[in-house]
């Protein structure tokens, strides 16, 4: 989902950049962990896109950096979009990456 009636992850961050700064970025999440320039954990700032391979899920799941060590996300298109620690175990084991596109 892409509206506030029901989140998918994706769907999130293109709302969110969509609605902040009348960004337009693709609508997968393989596509936006492919977007913008590469960025380093040690140098992330707000905005920034950071991505996870989870398990033995096909897509990447996606979500925006808000800085602290913390990103917001859609977890599901069902779930409620919330803030979590980059840090904790199971974000750092499946954290794959991070995409300035601003």
């Amino acid at each position: 989902g892409a509206t506030p009636k029901g989140f998918d992850c994706s769907g999130y961050v293109n709302y969110v950049f969509r609605k902040a700064v009348g960004a337009k970025l693709p609508r997968m999440s393989r596509d936006l962990a492919r977007s913008g320039s590469a960025v380093k954990i040690a140098d992330l700032r707000p905005a920034d896109i950071v991505y996870f391979k989870i398990r033995n899920q096909k897509s990447l799941h996606v979500g925006i950096y808000i800085g602290g060590g913390k990103f917001i996300h859609a977890p599901s298109s069902n779930g409620r979009v919330n803030i979590q620690d980059l840090n904790i175990d199971y974000w750092s084991r499946y954290y794959r990456g991070a995409r300035r596109v601003l």
